[in-house]
């Protein structure tokens, strides 16, 4: 070790605390006239991050320089990641598709809007069943593997693309920016599903497609094209969703634990964070989700809306302002659980990695 002798920290306190074994000091013993060795008394006391510090090689600062966000020995690869997000996904999904097939009724037909959540679900029932509100849940699970795995998984890793390394330049407006990107992508992984997974939730009668039926018609009638109908808002409304989603629970999380004193990975702390974002996202989202639903929903062989513009006009014009707000309920009501579960779970995994909370 090169040391500097005006260097508070000397030589000899560079090898008490790096070492393994304290050094030893030969003494004489007036008394027995012997020499004995003990160990030099320590120098004045250092904290464990100056000493962890001390003992990091000059590659391994470097390494946790450049992804300051990791907190593991080794950092989870961009494979690791997407697949904790897809799998926290495809488990709420699975409990929370009921809620998004009766939102998605009340979207496409007045008749459902003013029947209500819960006059909607007893129709829904009563015309096909239990299994109807579960009806396109195959495809759901394809959606959630392909884009809800991507706007979670990519959420960390474009943080650090956006100059999120430290507190100090952390803002709200680049949390949000790292949110949409990822959001984004995953819109674009995820839009043949989300059209398929769409047709089938307001599929009815007795005699419903199958998730292969409705892919043949579709691909035979509008070609490769009908499986991205819809992508425009559909990737105006994953950038805003995904965007107010993280930027409101990673902001609502400091929140909490600066108001509160709780932990980042306690439970009840992304539980609140989750309530947050999730009431936050449905205030943003609605009207993107109304357009792209009826864009989704159009008849195979038809287009009524040319593009989310015209979408969004049309129902301003022919059905007011605030049919762009309609089934704002059951939209919390899916979120407000979705969030939750989807990003507890995420967080939990997240630990099992060896990560800290977001």
């Amino acid at each position: 070790i090169v040391t500097d002798s005006s260097d508070p920290l000397s030589y000899d306190r560079r090898r008490h605390f790096l070492s393994p074994f304290p050094p030893l000091s030969i003494n004489y013993s007036p008394r027995t006239a012997t020499y004995f060795r003990r160990p030099l008394s320590p120098p004045s006391p250092l904290d464990n991050s100056t000493r962890s510090n001390m003992s990091l090689t000059l590659s391994q600062q470097q390494r946790l320089n450049r992804y300051p966000l990791a907190t593991a020995s080794a950092q989870p690869s961009l494979l690791q990641q997407v697949g904790m997000a897809g799998t926290a996904a495809v488990i709420t999904v699975t409990f929370i598709h009921p809620i998004d097939v009766v939102k998605t009724r009340i979207q496409i037909s007045k008749e459902y809007a003013a029947a209500g959540i819960s006059g909607t679900a007893k129709m829904v029932v009563k015309a096909d069943g239990v299994l109807a509100l579960w009806g396109g849940v195959n495809a759901a699970w394809m959606r959630e593997a392909s884009y809800t795995s991507l706007r979670l998984g990519l959420y960390e890793p474009c943080k650090v693309l956006f100059g999120c390394t430290t507190p100090e330049n952390t803002t709200f407006l680049k949390k949000f920016g790292a949110g949409s990107a990822a959001g984004a992508l995953g819109s674009l992984a995820g839009n043949p599903f989300d059209v398929l997974k769409t047709r089938l939730m307001t599929a009815e009668g007795p005699n419903k497609p199958s998730l292969s039926t409705v892919a043949k018609e579709l691909l035979a009638k509008q070609g490769i094209g009908g499986f991205y109908r819809g992508i425009d808002s559909n990737v105006a409304r994953a950038m805003v969703l995904n965007g107010t989603k993280m930027s409101c629970y990673d902001t609502s999380k400091g929140l909490v634990v600066q108001y509160t004193g709780m932990g980042k990975g306690d439970l009840t702390t992304q539980f609140l964070s989750a309530v947050v974002a999730g009431f936050c996202m449905t205030c943003t989202v609605s009207p993107f989700d109304m357009v792209r639903t009826r864009l989704m929903n159009q008849p195979a062989d038809a287009k009524i809306y040319n593009n989310a513009v015209d979408c969004f006009a049309k129902i301003i014009r022919q059905e007011g302002p605030a049919t762009l707000w309609r089934g704002f309920m059951p939209i919390w009501m899916r979120f407000a659980p979705t969030t939750t579960i989807q990003l507890v779970i995420f967080e939990q995994l997240r630990g099992l990695m060896g990560m800290k909370s977001l």
